[in-house]
């Protein structure tokens, strides 16, 4: 590994998920579905949905506060904020009113957008501000309110989606770095295969200049083939990361994927030979939360006491873009 003039450490994780619930059977009331079909096919079996007064800065900051107590330190000692989502309230970002909600005066805040990738890619941007010895104290958030641009009357896509927020505090060290490995990719070519895309129409301003005005469709997605890419090249990189690490499957204590559906989890983790017991997996009560996915999931590990100081995590996401990467760490 390269010599940096800091280490990473994370000292903190959080998590939470709106009030509202929607099980399969409720689902098949809505939907022509069956919590048989949804189970079989997904492993999901229920999601959390916000309402109109569940925003995603509230439910972020939410996450974000629990990490900053496991993680013993204030808002007020928070240097930066990233949020990863694609859902943010405002168009503009919504990283800024987290940073206002939970009282990080100091904090530098923005957005990044890489759908399912997201926190991921936010915790490796995150680490190279630390490397450098630019900040100290930084909280990485993935969060998305996927329910907003879901079409509830696509039993492809409906059923997978959930919402919710999920947090962790990184802090530098000068002792040991704890970020062990890491990579990123991006296929443009593929880009069709998960969209929430703006469709829009000529606004005529005068009788030659116009604007387009329109609105972001819902969700829509190849299911076939986000398979086949996951699959394919989520144990790649994988093991990118692992190399770069200098360590391979063997030392893994835990996988840790992007929840976006039991098959796919199970696919990868046979592919890298890593038992079912190694697998982290809770989309059975929270279905697909795009950025927010891992770190719910690495929180209630925690929380749950699976996880403890030392362990090595192999951490992956993959999503729209169609963009993927994978972070090899040791907790605490």
């Amino acid at each position: 590994m390269k010599a940096y003039s800091q280490g990473v450490a994370i000292i903190g994780s959080g998590a939470a998920v709106p009030s509202q619930t929607l099980t399969n059977e409720e689902l098949s009331k809505i939907v022509d579905t069956s919590d048989d079909w949804i189970t079989s096919r997904t492993g999901i079996q229920t999601r959390n949905l916000a309402n109109e007064t569940e925003s995603l800065s509230q439910i972020a900051a939410q996450a974000a506060e629990q990490a900053l107590t496991m993680a013993g330190i204030t808002a007020a000692e928070v240097d930066l904020i990233i949020l990863a989502t694609s859902t943010p309230d405002d168009l503009f970002g919504s990283a800024c009113q987290i940073q206002n909600l939970i009282g990080a005066k100091k904090a530098v805040a923005f957005d990044v957008t890489a759908a399912c990738s997201g926190f991921i890619f936010g915790l490796i941007t995150a680490s190279q501000f630390i490397r450098t010895g630019v900040y100290q104290n930084i909280l990485v958030i993935g969060g998305d309110i996927l329910s907003r641009w879901v079409d509830w009357g696509d039993r492809t896509t409906c059923i997978l989606f959930g919402d919710g927020a999920g947090a962790v505090v990184l802090q530098a060290q000068t002792d040991r770095d704890n970020l062990l490995g890491f990579e990123m990719c991006s296929d443009g070519t593929q880009n069709g295969c998960l969209n929430l895309g703006f469709d829009g129409k000529n606004q005529y301003l005068n009788s030659e200049l116009a604007v387009t005005k329109g609105s972001y469709q819902p969700i829509t997605m190849n299911g076939k083939e986000v398979y086949r890419f996951a699959v394919a090249k989520v144990p790649e990189i994988i093991e990118k990361a692992l190399y770069r690490a200098n360590l391979s499957t063997d030392d893994i204590d835990w996988l840790l994927l992007h929840q976006a559906n039991q098959r796919i989890l199970d696919a990868v983790a046979k592919r890298l030979k890593i038992p079912p017991e190694k697998v982290l997996a809770n989309l059975n009560k929270y279905g697909n939360t795009s950025a927010a996915s891992i770190p719910i999931a690495l929180d209630e590990a925690v929380r749950e006491g699976k996880i403890k100081a030392g362990d090595i995590i192999a951490a992956s996401g993959f999503g729209a873009g169609l963009t993927w990467g994978a972070a090899v760490f040791r907790w605490k």
